[in-house]
């Protein structure tokens, strides 16, 4: 960049070399090492405006940053122009809404929101990107309740293609409305999304059950049957770790007082190794898994939409495609209910699709030595694998190296691929799960 167009740009321009450069082209999966000709940390709507203009002049590759959580590390192009939204990470509640920076990331929002005893859907993992979660769906606690984050933006601030700043709604470019609510970032740079929020108090509260892998079927179908009629403000999930053991229960955003009926029908799932059932506030809900879901460690997953799940799809899941499932080395697999308020949106209303879905599905590993890619990405495969005679869909933020046909039906793709030749003819924006035009 010249010093012309450097003291234009309100926020930093970073190239190799640069103090803060390599901290900012680390993303989530450790696996991603690739170096950027130059990275635009965005201040302003005109930064990432030009920002897209310079990129376009000197024909690089653009990828956006936001959290940084996709596992095929698609912010960070090398020999390209990555923008890093970061900087944009206001948030600001007003009654029962929320307006977000595009590089906010989910603690941030959660925070402000519950300072008002309120909240909208939004993912398990503190520090993931907004951005990211939502242009794909964003499935969380609140989304059996309230519907997918996607479902609860009312308007979204975006930078198209050839640097134009436009406003997406209900009523105003509402077929890109249509295509931002579940199409990933192949339209523009959302640079301010504005939230729905719930008065949905500030408790929450966690069941799990852990039973050894010779119970495990038995107390998984009765976890699945009592799934079926389960509250909206219950999430049902489960969980396979090392050594077989299976941990069902689920999770419940409201006065947990109101869980004590559904806690009393679990124990038709039979007698647990261990029972854990306690009280957190929504913040440290939303909290509990960014360890576990930390930086630093080399990634891989797969995933699968589930719309049902009968009882050779849960043979298929404890097995986790190995002949002993108690063999050491087995990714961890886990399932997610969906229902309630996602099912409710018609299939037409957005570009989310599959919402029909029962479970979602995925399978995973993090690890640290290299050595080790080839096989721990091989059992996740294999773990896959077992339940593909099952699914129908993925979640299109959990796309590895699937096909985007997996993520959305025929005739939902077709109006997709005419959205992206309205608004990115040339595929300027196609480091995402890429929707190309038609």
């Amino acid at each position: 960049m010249t010093t012309t167009e450097a003291l234009r740009f309100d926020g930093q321009l970073l190239g190799p070399g640069s103090h803060g450069y390599d901290q900012a082209r680390s993303v989530w999966n450790a696996m991603i090492d690739r170096r950027p000709r130059l990275i635009a940390r965005c201040a302003s709507v005109s930064d990432v405006v030009r920002a897209v203009h310079l990129a376009r002049e000197r024909e690089l590759e653009i990828g956006v940053r936001c959290g940084g959580h996709s596992g095929l590390g698609l912010a960070v192009p090398e020999d390209g122009l990555m923008i890093d939204l970061t900087p944009l990470s206001s948030v600001r509640v007003s009654g029962r809404r929320a307006h977000v920076g595009g590089g906010a990331l989910l603690g941030a929002l959660d925070r402000a929101a519950q300072r008002h005893g309120l909240a909208t859907t939004a993912g398990n993992v503190s520090h993931t990107g907004v951005g990211g979660l939502t242009l794909g769906g964003g499935m969380g606690w609140l989304a059996r309740q309230y519907g997918l984050a996607c479902d609860n933006v009312l308007s979204y601030q975006v930078v198209t293609a050839d640097g134009a700043v436009v406003r997406a709604s209900a009523t105003e470019n509402p077929e890109l409305f249509w295509g931002l609510r579940g199409g990933g970032g192949n339209f523009g740079i959302v640079t301010e999304f504005e939230f729905a929020l719930h008065p949905v108090g500030t408790r929450a509260l966690v069941a799990e059950y852990v039973f050894p892998a010779e119970r495990a079927a038995a107390a998984m179908r009765a976890w699945r049957d009592l799934s079926h009629e389960a509250p909206r403000r219950a999430t049902f999930t489960a969980s396979l770790g090392q050594e077989g053991k299976l941990e069902v229960g689920f999770v419940w955003v409201g006065d947990p007082a109101a869980a004590a009926p559904l806690l009393s029908q679990l124990r038709e799932l039979g007698h647990p190794l261990e029972s854990r059932v306690g009280e957190l506030s929504y913040l440290d809900l939303q909290q509990r898994d960014d360890q576990t879901g930390g930086h630093h460690r080399r990634r891989y997953s797969k995933g699968h939409y589930l719309p049902e799940l009968p009882d050779a799809a849960i043979d298929a899941f404890l097995s986790r495609g190995a002949d002993d499932p108690r063999q050491p080395g087995l990714p961890n697999a886990g399932l997610q209910a969906y229902g309630g308020a996602i099912a409710d949106v018609a299939e037409e209303d957005s570009a989310f699709s599959h919402r029909g879905t029962k479970f979602e599905y995925g399978t995973g590993m993090g690890w640290t030595d290299p050595a080790e890619d080839h096989a721990r990405m091989a059992a996740a495969r294999r773990s896959a694998r077992a339940l593909e005679p099952f699914a129908d869909g993925v979640y299109v933020n959990s796309l590895s190296d699937d096909r985007i046909q997996r993520a959305y039906p025929p005739a939902k793709l077709a109006r997709l691929r005419a959205l992206k030749r309205t608004y990115d003819p040339g595929n300027v924006f196609h480091l995402n799960p890429n929707i190309t035009p038609a």
